[in-house]
């Protein structure tokens, strides 16, 4: 018997099921306990990182309840360690590793490491490699939960769904062993299964494809599957083995976030990829142009905004993707595929903060004395925020100037310089 399934046997739960609370990671890992991220604001978001040629997303519910998918390539690590703290309040309640492929689990170990997690669901899939059977069993050695998506037991042909809190559930599509067998694929077998799930906050919703290819998508269809949301992950980095003309159809989507790093190896996203995303009317957000893409929802309406914008747009624009309607799931998979009107993609530029309005920076003798509560100061064109009399500060033009007058304002949208330590 392998190492893998003695760590799994070992630590094997169904996700709340478990009778007695998960150990606190901040327990057992004193660094884990200092956390800068602002408490919960009442609205659903999604960080899609820039961690190069991976994949690694935030979700942060209304409650605070947090989800890491995926945690991108070792070489993610360093940037993954300082920007998680900032987003966070507590240790992680739940990591999604998609498949075991490195580019989506690289980075975990110094993030648990950094960060902690109570629990982590993976597909359990029986072809994964020694590195990834290593992992697990390491984070089994440290009491960390690992679980595998299953359909309840009671009912075997539902979906199964994690609530989140405050109205919001993840939805797991695939895989749905053991109810029903995992997808044939020699050559591709860790991708064609890997998790598929769909994110949902009232009338809007995002969908996760990890590395899923055509025949994951395929199958889906066909089992007809619900799978419209207001957003697509793309599959597999937007090579062309995924993201069928056929699949964009039935999800739906407005917009879609590609996770890929520039100049990789894969040449991804393929040409035709993104000739399909055109086809389909969707505005697409990729890391390595836009860098990291966060994702806002009140229930009602997604707010995308990009670190970067493209050449030419306006520095304070936003887009708006209107929610297509309440779309609850159905308990079963055969069925009608739902019918749903497609949401709306608005552009919606942001009224410039006045300056005159700013309340004037403390002496320095105050902010040394760690008294300083604000205002920070940040260009439309950085992900940054300073104090006002630091030399970062001063060099930004009054256009593109931005006036947070708390700092949990500024670490909601942007990170501390290291300049001057905001």
């Amino acid at each position: 018997m392998s190492s893998r399934l003695l760590a799994l046997l070992g630590t094997l739960l169904v996700l709340g099921a478990c009778k007695e609370p998960a150990p606190d990671p901040a327990a057992r890992a004193p660094e884990a306990r200092r956390y800068f991220g602002a408490a919960p604001d009442g609205k659903l978001r999604v960080y899609f990182f820039d961690v190069g040629q991976g994949d690694a997303a935030l979700i942060v519910a209304p409650n605070g309840t947090t989800v890491l998918v995926d945690s991108g390539p070792e070489s993610a690590s360093r940037h993954l360690v300082n920007r998680l703290p900032e987003l966070l309040t507590k240790p992680l309640d739940l990591v999604v590793l998609t498949h075991p492929h490195v580019d989506h689990h690289g980075a975990l170990d110094a993030v648990l490491r950094r960060v902690g997690a109570r629990q982590l669901m993976e597909p359990q899939l029986p072809t994964a490699p020694p590195d990834y059977d290593a992992l697990l069993t390491k984070l089994g050695e440290r009491r960390v939960q690992v679980v595998s998506p299953a359909p309840p037991t009671s009912t075997p042909n539902a979906p199964q769904r994690l609530n989140l809190g405050d109205g919001v559930s993840l939805t797991i599509l695939w895989p749905r062993a053991p109810s029903e067998p995992l997808l044939d694929a020699p050559s591709a077998a860790l991708e064609v299964n890997s998790i598929v799930m769909r994110l949902s906050y009232g009338e809007t919703s995002v969908l996760f494809t990890g590395d899923a290819l055509a025949q994951t998508e395929e199958y889906l269809l066909a089992r007809e599957v619900p799978v419209q949301s207001t957003l697509l992950k793309v599959g597999a980095h937007g090579l062309d083995t995924a993201t069928t003309a056929a699949f964009l159809t039935r999800v739906g989507a407005r917009a879609a976030v590609i996770s890929v790093g520039a100049g990789n190896a894969f040449k991804a996203p393929a040409p035709a990829t993104l000739e399909r995303l055109k086809a389909a009317h969707l505005e697409v957000f990729r890391t390595d142009e836009h860098g990291e893409v966060q994702v806002v929802s009140d229930g009602k309406s997604l707010v995308i905004s990009p670190q970067r914008l493209k050449q030419g747009t306006p520095s304070d624009m936003r887009y708006t993707l209107v929610g297509q309607g309440p779309t609850p799931l159905p308990d079963f998979w055969a069925g009608k595929p739902l019918v749903e009107k497609k949401p709306v993609v608005e552009e919606v530029p942001v009224e410039p903060v006045k300056t005159t309005e700013a309340p004037a920076a403390p002496p320095k003798e105050e902010r040394n004395n760690k008294k300083y509560k604000g205002p920070y100061h940040a260009s439309r064109k950085r992900d940054k925020f300073h104090i006002p009399d630091c030399d970062g500060a001063r060099k930004i033009h009054a256009e593109n100037l931005i006036i947070y007058k708390t700092r949990e304002e500024a670490i909601r949208e942007r990170r501390p310089a290291q300049d001057c330590n905001p």
